[in-house]
């Protein structure tokens, strides 16, 4: 195809050609496995056990979590893998080739996001490996306004240049990077829980470890009502993944491929890091006092030359994971923007800018913070759009799709002037009715006057926004698209 079609393809956007169609089931399981270890993913069941949650409470708010969000994964998987266009180029299906700059601005500045949170990680493994090495915390004295040390940020920068360094190899690196390191990452995390109840005497004491919700406890009576948040929480934190899922599907060899290798790779693996990291951070209750839920501020405390290796390969497992979860999608998003001047690398570089100046360290500075408003919030944006993909290419074409018209500025899904005002709408009323409760969360002394209905309904964010986008979208859509 050329680019007579007003500037709405290049090559990283084009359908896949069969000589692209590479990945088996075994690529998407170890990508998944590559994409799911890691430090933040470790962070969600640590962080429900630092909030008050028992071991296992911690383990199934994560398991279904991650079994709801494994459905829009497979759905909106399958346009990729059958149709071979990206997110940003499928999106223009429902919301029109302009509408469409929408939905992927909203993934790409998410993701951003995520890859400056993923940097950071990295870049904190970096100084406590060289504190290790020379016996001395390196934070150094805290810059004003930015509220961390010259060392941490140095460490940061540090980090971001690395990485850099992957941005023009391509997916297929990724891919290779992936499947080499996934098994090693386990072996990193069973040792991890093999130090953790060697300290803590067994497994016997961390199970009994008494929860925040038991009666007499902190939360007592409360259990329901945050346990569903957690849920929801949980699936936002794959929500982005949910969305731009066909830049990956597209490169598989057939449908069977991808769902085989997604469904082996995310629920499964997330609830065995989930019991591992609620294994360790429940043992750090009784080894040190404190639940410590950050493993690069354990390993710190720990020392010892495994920790040196622990920390390097925790180092390797960012950039692998940063650049598949982080820095794929956003590219193509970006290069979606404007095809003729973005390519995929310049759009990875873009992101990578993005992600030092979103200060992702303000982020996580709790857990409270990190996974009631950050996941749960771009979860409230994210969740409509995946609602209306998933009824676009379902129910309403039946996964049926004018591949060229997606490039074609007067063909199929031209709409009005490129817009789709029924996505439009749609969107708008998934987003509302979480925003109040959204800016409570987010500024609790500001917005103090947000009632309690508003707050409940983000507690659902994600299924609020999907439900209402999706159901609204097919409302308006009936019977306006011919087949």
């Amino acid at each position: 195809m050329t680019d007579d079609s007003g500037n709405l393809w290049n090559e990283d956007l084009a359908p896949t050609t069969a000589a692209q169609r590479t990945w088996r089931a075994r690529h998407f399981a170890a990508l998944w496995l590559g994409m799911v270890i890691a430090v933040p993913a470790y962070m969600l069941a640590a962080g429900l056990v630092e909030q008050g949650m028992s071991a296992g409470q911690a383990v199934w708010a994560v398991l279904l979590g991650n079994l709801v969000v494994l459905a829009p994964m497979l759905l909106i998987g399958h346009a990729g893998a059958r149709h071979g266009v990206p997110y940003a180029v499928l999106a223009r299906a429902s919301f029109g080739w302009r509408g469409a700059r929408l939905p992927a601005l909203a993934r790409a500045i998410v993701a951003c996001g995520w890859y400056g949170i993923q940097t950071w990680i990295g870049g904190g493994a970096l100084l406590t490996l060289l504190g290790v090495m020379v016996g001395a915390r390196l934070d150094g004295p805290p810059i004003p306004l930015l509220g961390i040390g010259a060392g941490q940020l140095l460490a940061f920068l540090a980090f971001w240049l690395i990485q850099l360094a992957f941005v023009t190899k391509g997916l297929e690196t990724v891919r290779k990077l992936e499947t080499w390191t996934a098994p090693v990452k386990v072996l990193v995390c069973l040792a991890l829980v093999w130090w953790a109840l060697s300290k803590a005497g067994g497994l016997g004491p961390i199970l009994h470890e008494p929860s925040a919700y038991d009666p007499g406890g902190a939360k007592a009576g409360r259990f329901w009502a945050d346990f569903g948040p957690a849920v929801t929480a949980m699936t936002g934190y794959w929500a982005t993944l949910a969305l731009n899922i066909p830049d990956f599907t597209r490169f598989a060899r057939t449908q069977k491929d991808q769902i085989l290798g997604q469904a082996l790779g995310l629920p499964g693996p997330m609830a065995l890091l989930a019991a591992m990291s609620v294994v360790v951070t429940s043992a750090t209750v009784l080894i040190f006092g404190k639940a410590i839920w950050d493993p690069v501020a354990l390993s710190g405390d720990i020392g010892g030359i495994a920790v040196l290796v622990g920390l390097v390969i925790i180092s390797l497992d960012t950039v692998s994971c940063n650049i598949a979860a982080n820095l794929v999608g956003p590219a193509y998003d970006f290069a979606a923007l404007w095809p003729r001047r973005i390519t995929y690398r310049i759009g990875g570089w873009i992101t990578a800018g993005i992600g030092v100046l979103i200060m992702p360290w303000k982020l996580l500075e709790s857990t409270a913070g990190y996974i009631f408003v950050w996941l749960t919030g771009y979860g409230a944006l994210l969740g409509p759009i995946a609602g209306i993909l998933i009824v676009d290419y379902w129910i309403l074409r039946r996964t049926v799709l004018d591949v060229p018209a997606l490039y074609d500025r007067t063909g199929a899904y031209t709409y009005r002037k490129g817009w789709n005002p029924a996505a439009l709408v749609a969107f708008a009323v998934g987003v509302a009715p979480n925003l109040p409760g959204f800016l409570h969360a987010a500024a609790p002394h500001a917005f103090a006057g947000v009632g309690q209905p508003w707050t409940t309904i983000y507690q659902y964010a994600w299924f609020v926004g999907a439900i209402l986008a999706g159901g609204l979208y097919g409302l308006l859509m009936r019977g306006k698209i011919p087949g």
